[in-house]
């Protein structure tokens, strides 16, 4: 294991990756024309970026609150993945994609501990 890598980095990258795709797509959603129909999509947007920074930070400081925070990114990711899911723009389907892989990876992190 490599310096900079933590037992955890496959979902600390998942979370990452994650963030920025809900970040994305909170501001494409601001874009739309009906920006009112997306709220329930900016709202968990924002949520889940600000859990998957946090989850992310979490792991790679070793934190002893890893796995409970973990637990919640995934809750978290699966509702965000579910409402942008809803929606036809390619970022809502994009911004799905990665909150689904985060939800997993951060299942499986809290299972395998």
């Amino acid at each position: 294991m490599e310096l900079n890598e933590t037992p955890n980095q496959t979902c600390i990258q998942a979370c990452i990756a994650c963030a920025t795709a809900c970040n994305q797509c909170f501001a494409a959603c601001l874009q739309e024309v009906d920006v009112k129909m997306m709220a329930r999509c900016i709202a968990l947007d924002v949520d889940c970026a600000a859990m998957c920074s946090l989850a992310a930070n979490a792991m790679a400081r070793k934190s002893e609150h890893a796995q409970a925070i973990c637990a919640l990114c995934a809750k978290v990711c699966r509702a965000c993945g579910d409402e942008c899911a809803k929606h036809d723009a390619q970022h809502c389907k994009a911004c799905a994609e990665a909150c689904y892989q985060c939800a997993d990876e951060c299942a499986a992190m809290t299972s395998a501990h």
